[in-house]
C-alpha cells in the first residue's frame, strides 16, 4: 500500500476502529444547550481542534517519528503516560485507550509488522495512529493531520444525527476550519524533538467535565 493510499484510509471516518461511535463530547454539549446551531457548532470544532486536537497530533506526529527508530518501545511508553497526565478525565482516557486497542485489532488484521506484535495493547489512540503512519512511511506531518482531522470530523458527522442541521453546512464549518488545522499541524511538528515532559498540554477544563457527565447518563446515542 502508498503512503498516501494509507493515509486516505486511516483518516477514513468509515475505520471500523469504533471512532462513529463517539462524538467527542458533542452529545452532552447538544443536551445541555451549549451548542444549538451550526454557529456554536462550528466553535466547537474550533476549540476542540485547539485543545484535545493540537495534543492530539503532537503526541501522533512524536509517534510517528517514534517508529522509524530501531527500538521504539521506551519512547512510546513515556509519551503514554505523558498524555495520560494531559487527560485528566478519567472518561476521556478510558475513551483514548479503548480507541487505541480497536485501532491496533484493526492494524494488526490489515498487515503483519513486528512493531504491531511488540505494541502495548492498552496505548492511546493518538500514539497508535502515529506509529500506523510510521509504518505506513507517512511523515510526522501526516500523523498530526490525520489526528487534527479524527478531532473535529467525528463530532462533525456525530451533529447531523444530534441536531436538526443540514449535514452540508457541517461540512462548510470543516472547510473553513481546514487552515487552522494546517497551522496547528505546524504546531505538532515543534514538539517531535526535546523531552517529552515538554509536550503540548492545552486544556479543555469545560470538555472534561461534559465528558464526565455524559459518562454516567443511561440513555445516550454515543459512548463519549
Amino acid at each position: 500500500m502508498s503512503a498516501r493510499a494509507a493515509l486516505l484510509l486511516l483518516a477514513d471516518g468509515r475505520l471500523p476502529a469504533g471512532g462513529y461511535a463517539h462524538s467527542g463530547g458533542l452529545e452532552e454539549s447538544v443536551r445541555t444547550g451549549r451548542v444549538r446551531d451550526a454557529e456554536s457548532l462550528e466553535s466547537f470544532l474550533e476549540g476542540r481542534a485547539r485543545t484535545v486536537g493540537l495534543v492530539s497530533a503532537a503526541f501522533a506526529a512524536r509517534s510517528c517519528r517514534a517508529a522509524h527508530d530501531p527500538d521504539p518501545l521506551p519512547e512510546l511508553e513515556v509519551l503514554d503516560g505523558e498524555l495520560d497526565a494531559r487527560t485528566p478525565s478519567p472518561a476521556q482516557r478510558e475513551t483514548s485507550r479503548q480507541l487505541g486497542r480497536q485501532l491496533h485489532r484493526l492494524l494488526t488484521g490489515m498487515a503483519h509488522h513486528p512493531l504491531l506484535e511488540r505494541l502495548p495493547r492498552a496505548l492511546h489512540q493518538p500514539l497508535v495512529l502515529g506509529a500506523a503512519c510510521g509504518l505506513y512511511g507517512l511523515r510526522p506531518r501526516d500523523a498530526a493531520l490525520a489526528a487534527l482531522h479524527e478531532s473535529v470530523t467525528g463530532p462533525a458527522v456525530a451533529a447531523v444525527r444530534l441536531m436538526s442541521i443540514d449535514p452540508f453546512r457541517t461540512h462548510a464549518a470543516l472547510a473553513r476550519i481546514a487552515p487552522s488545522l494546517d497551522r496547528l499541524a505546524e504546531r505538532a511538528l515543534e514538539h517531535c524533538d526535546g523531552s517529552p515532559h515538554d509536550m503540548p498540554a492545552a486544556a479543555a477544563p469545560l470538555l472534561d467535565v461534559v465528558t464526565e457527565a455524559h459518562a454516567t447518563r443511561s440513555e445516550r446515542l454515543f459512548a463519549s
